[in-house]
């Protein structure tokens, strides 16, 4: 009896000896295995060739420039006399301005505006970008046309006709003739709507009173313009047609609100905007709802807020020309300059002599130093001049002679008058 149950007792510890050690050999096993699943696998080191960074022409052209030529593609000035000047050669060689305008001042003869076009193209030479050659040739009482060579009738006269054909027609046939004597860029269509007949300065610039008749009409004109080649500028935003003084001596104010001006004065900015237009140009006016202190030329609030952002345009803003009374009777030109270009302009039109022009590439500099102008933003305001000037093939390419008695048939042809 002893004996059995010793027997028993050794058979049962030997069994909880085995089940001990079956359990610690499957532990074992577990450990391994979990060691074995957490441990990262062994990194084998790959040559990843990082993305290759595209650079645009132009933005490798305005990494080259100096700040001293960025400034200058800022400017489009205005010029003395009826031919070439030393003043104009230093002026574009020297500080490499974007543009010139020619005025009613600077006209002569065909032969002798062709000489001079070509003289300032000439000037231009050594520097690598090409000029805008500009004027406003609206047609009507503003006209830069030599004698000889038809003019279009006013813009009221063509509104008259209520035909987008007729608008889009005198847009072909001004760029026709501005491209025959070189101008590559033309203050016009006029979109100011002629709400105040007692408007001193628009009246029959306007095609018309009605705001959509003028964008529809406007946009027409533009089309026409640039299928042809020539760049127009749109003007004058927010919109001149119930203004009751003249800017060109004070400075007009307009009461009206945002959302007044959304339906009556804006209405053809934003047709044209979402058109394609590719330049616009800002006028002096005060208004006071928008902006208390600053009139639009100069105001952050119209040109960034309302025209960049709100409207979404994105092309190039110019200012009316800043030697008007509406701006110097309370400001220096450099003083306004520096202050439409930190508001969000591009081009700052500049008619005045030649202090008032190099005083304002002075004053812009002094702002860049100073820190008020990032090269950022300088950067910004030429990328889009120079995309334009590329988006319209621009070069300083010389014209031989303008054939008047073509522009003649071509007009008569068009069924302008």
């Amino acid at each position: 009896m002893n004996r059995a149950f010793t027997i028993i007792f050794m058979v049962c510890c030997c069994l909880l000896l085995l089940s001990g050690c079956f359990q610690s050999t499957q532990k074992s096993s577990e450990n391994e295995s979990s060691s074995t699943m957490t441990t990262p696998p062994e990194k084998v080191p790959v040559n990843i060739e990082p993305p290759e960074v595209i650079v645009s022409p132009i933005d490798e052209m305005i990494d080259k420039m100096s700040v001293k030529e960025k400034i200058g593609q800022l400017l489009m000035i205005g010029v003395e006399g009826k031919s070439f000047s030393e003043e104009i050669d230093q002026l574009i060689r020297n500080y490499h301005v974007g543009g010139v305008i020619l005025m009613g001042k600077n006209v002569s003869t065909t032969p002798e505006m062709l000489t001079f076009i070509n003289a300032i193209k000439r000037a231009n030479a050594s520097n690598k970008i090409p000029l805008f050659m500009s004027v406003d040739e609206e047609g009507g009482r503003v006209s830069r046309l030599p004698a000889g060579i038809p003019k279009l009738p006013t813009s009221a006269q063509i509104g008259k006709r209520h035909d987008e054909t007729v608008s889009y027609r005198a847009g072909t046939y001004v760029a026709e003739v501005l491209h025959d004597f070189g101008y590559n860029m033309n203050f016009a269509p006029v979109l100011d709507v002629n709400s105040n007949p007692g408007n001193p300065v628009i009246g029959d610039r306007s095609l018309g009173a009605d705001p959509e008749q003028v964008a529809k009409l406007g946009v027409s004109m533009m089309h026409g313009m640039m299928d042809s080649g020539v760049i127009p500028v749109v003007k004058h935003f927010p919109g001149h047609g119930d203004t009751v003084v003249d800017s060109h001596k004070v400075l007009p104010k307009v009461e009206k609100t945002l959302e007044k001006l959304r339906n009556v004065e804006l209405f053809p900015f934003q047709q044209a905007i979402d058109e394609g237009a590719d330049a616009v140009m800002v006028a002096h006016i005060l208004f006071p709802e928008l902006d208390p202190e600053y009139p639009a030329s100069m105001s952050k609030e119209i040109i960034t807020g309302l025209l960049r952002v709100e409207m979404e345009f994105d092309g190039v803003i110019i200012t009316d020309d800043l030697v008007m009374g509406a701006i110097t009777n309370d400001y220096t030109v450099p003083e306004a300059a520096v202050q439409s270009f930190m508001a969000g302009s591009d081009l700052l039109l500049v008619v005045g002599d030649t202090n008032n022009q190099v005083n304002t590439v002075n004053a812009l500099e002094t702002a860049i130093d100073e820190g008020s102008i990032t090269e950022e933003r300088l950067n910004e305001s030429v990328k889009r001049i120079l995309t334009l000037k590329e988006k319209y093939g621009l070069t300083d390419d010389l014209n031989e002679q303008v054939d008047v008695d073509k522009l003649n048939e071509m007009f008569e042809l068009l069924q302008l008058k």
